[in-house]
């Protein structure tokens, strides 16, 4: 008989999309400026910024501020269109993305998508992938309170235990980009890694840190959640990759 010692202690990886799996970031941008200055408004790189992460219900609500004179669902529809649009043409994968995917799927260790863009642009880069690897998306358009509010990683988790009871937050690791996306990790319970990409990240010793996915395996993940489950109180101070968490 199988010992709970035995027992796998990594059972689900949730993942952002946008920044984190595909550079979508710079298609975003493109279209919020589009729009704003079809509208006699104007739009800088440091405005842009602030969006990264954040709900698309917020960002419309910014860039009616900014002079857009359409309602948040119109503005919403036009930007993912613009979104959808440039994806079918090329989707440009962050580095080390498909092959950790690739690998966890091997590993039998299940994956749940979890954006703040809505279901038509998720389910466009799902299907540019060569295996269903993910088993639910949590969509913007399923929650409704956005990032940097837990709900749609608590939404994720409590998916996963319709299959697995025994399946805990303990179990899971979200892999994020943006503020916004690691403070709803870190505000849900699950282990986080935050790989920053467009916008520098603030020190958070609640969260590892790893500069890129490129070379990163299903041993690392494993890794991570072994020392939480350890060290349950442990932070992980300045650390970064390959190094062990600071211990409070």
């Amino acid at each position: 008989m199988r010992s709970s010692a035995a027992q796998p202690l990594l059972k689900a990886a949730l993942w952002d999309m946008d920044g984190t799996i595909v550079d979508t970031e710079p298609y975003w941008i493109e279209a919020e400026h589009a729009l704003v200055t079809a509208h006699g408004g104007q739009w800088s790189h440091e405005k842009a910024m602030q969006l990264v992460g954040q709900s698309l219900v917020f960002s419309a609500g910014i860039l009616q501020d900014a002079g857009v004179r359409l309602d948040r669902r119109e503005i919403i529809d036009i930007l993912t269109a613009h979104v959808v649009s440039q994806v079918r043409t090329s989707v440009p994968w962050r580095p080390g993305a498909r092959e950790l995917l690739e690998e966890l799927h091997t590993a039998g260790i299940r994956c749940v998508l979890v954006t703040m863009s809505e279901a038509p642009l998720a389910r466009e880069i799902v299907a540019s992938l060569p295996k269903p690897y993910f088993d639910f998306l949590v969509t913007g358009d399923t929650v409704t309170q956005g990032k940097p509010h837990p709900e749609a990683y608590l939404t994720a988790v409590e998916l996963l235990q319709e299959q697995d009871p025994d399946l805990g937050l303990h179990h899971c690791i979200a892999l994020e980009d943006s503020a916004p996306g690691v403070a709803a990790a870190v505000a849900s319970g699950v282990l986080t890694v935050a790989i920053p990409h467009i916008v520098p990240l603030p020190h958070d010793p609640r969260r590892a840190m790893w500069d890129t996915l490129e070379g990163r395996t299903v041993a690392d993940l494993e890794e991570l959640v072994a020392l939480r489950h350890e060290f349950p109180d442990a932070t992980f101070g300045l650390a970064r990759a390959g190094q062990d968490p600071v211990h409070d």
